[in-house]
């Protein structure tokens, strides 16, 4: 900020008072402010004395204030020096401020400012008809309606060379003018022929109304859908068929005439992936293959799964929940076999936590590997029930290879 010092003593006036009506003003302003605070009255004390001292701030002026308000002079001088909207020297009966800032000067500010020099004088100084003065200022918030000037307590926008010239004249003749935009638009809004929000339902409430109608069907929708899964899960709880996509599920068809079996017999497999004692598996998975390293190994095996055969033993439904408890599920991908995929199969069938899959019967467990669509027979396969026991309990793997559940 550059240097701002009062007017020189020549043209200083060797007193100030407030009018009666200024100082009645100003005594309420003071009121307004605990005792010990009226120094927060400053600033408004400053600007009626430069309003009534034909806009610009004396010295004297400046002592004044400071007496009414218990300041030392020196305080108030800070203050006046440092807001630039207090003129500390003569202006002109109407003072033009020119924005000077980027959007202004896009839009034509440098003609603005060369007509000042022409028709006023040089920046700072007085018109010799003591009418005008000038100066460039910094942003004055009115950008959509550059370029433009402030005189005085005013704002002229959307000038052109033509209509700025007019406008002093008009001033410096005592012709009224027109205050804001002078190409007739109003406030901010398009220049040229409207194009946007053009649509008279924005305006009539129909839109709001719409919007609100849309929002309450939503809203009946969720509340059907929260009721249906509701009456299913009951229904699956107290051992009923299921209804919606479950229910559609494509049962095998179980053996006639031929008793059911005490045990589930597993088809033969392949030498390769013969199942192994725990002790093997753990010594195999801490067995890196030649050249590969602990990381390079997967966590969970990649082997082509058996094909599901169905023993044809009796199901039942098992108990399952709307939602997770408390907002938050279990990580079922802890659970051996159970990936992004069959964990979000899980959720949508009801299953959350593991002490609701260890808590499977057989019947149970027959049940949910009829319905796991493209992962048949898993849950017996990787045995879900006692891996979910397992966490349950508060086990979690700590290493990298092999870390399973059950094991």
């Amino acid at each position: 900020m550059s240097v701002r010092r009062l007017a020189p003593d020549a043209v200083q006036p060797k007193s100030f008072a407030f009018s009666a009506e200024n100082a009645a003003w100003a005594k309420t302003i003071i009121s307004k402010f605990p005792e010990g605070r009226q120094a927060s009255a400053v600033i408004p004390l400053l600007w009626r004395a430069q309003e009534q001292h034909d806009y610009w701030l004396p010295k004297a002026a400046i002592e004044t204030v400071g007496s009414m308000l218990g300041m030392p002079t020196i305080r108030v001088l800070e203050i006046a020096t440092f807001y630039t909207m207090f003129n500390l020297a003569p202006v002109g009966k109407r003072f033009v401020q020119v924005c000077g800032t980027t959007p202004c000067r896009l839009r034509g500010a440098e003609k603005i400012l060369e007509i000042c020099r022409s028709e006023i004088g040089e920046e700072k100084h007085v018109s010799a008809d003591g009418q005008f003065s000038w100066l460039e200022v910094e942003c004055l918030g009115a950008c959509c309606n550059a370029p433009m000037v402030q005189i005085n307590n005013d704002y002229y926008e959307d000038l052109t060379e033509e209509n700025f010239r007019t406008l002093l004249a008009d001033m410096r003749a005592g012709r009224p003018v027109k205050i804001g935009s002078q190409i007739g638009r109003t406030t901010s809004e398009p220049a040229t022929a409207q194009s946007t929000l053009q649509d008279n339902t924005l305006y009539d409430g129909s839109a709001v109304g719409s919007w609100r109608q849309a929002f309450d069907e939503r809203i009946q929708r969720a509340e059907a859908a929260k009721k249906q899964a509701a009456e299913e899960a009951a229904k699956a709880a107290a051992g009923g068929a299921p209804s919606g996509p479950l229910a559609d599920t494509p049962q095998q068809p179980k053996p006639q005439n031929t008793p059911q079996p005490n045990t589930v017999t597993k088809p033969a497999m392949p030498e390769s992936t013969a199942p192994q004692s725990p002790a093997s598996n753990q010594a195999a998975a801490h067995t890196p293959q030649a050249g590969a390293t602990d990381d390079a190994v997967p966590r969970k095996s990649q082997s082509k799964a058996e094909p599901f055969v169905d023993d044809g033993g009796p199901e039942a439904a098992p108990a399952t929940l709307q939602a997770a408890r408390e907002g938050k599920a279990d990580d079922l991908q802890l659970i051996w076999g159970v990936g992004p995929k069959m964990e979000a199969l899980l959720h949508s069938m009801g299953f959350y936590h593991f002490d609701q899959i260890s808590a499977w019967s057989d019947e149970n467990l027959r049940w949910v590997d009829r319905r796991l669509d493209g992962f048949k027979g898993r849950a017996r396969r990787d045995d879900w029930i006692g891996q979910a026991k397992k966490l349950a309990g508060g086990w979690r793997p700590t290493g990298k290879l092999s870390d399973r559940p059950g094991q």
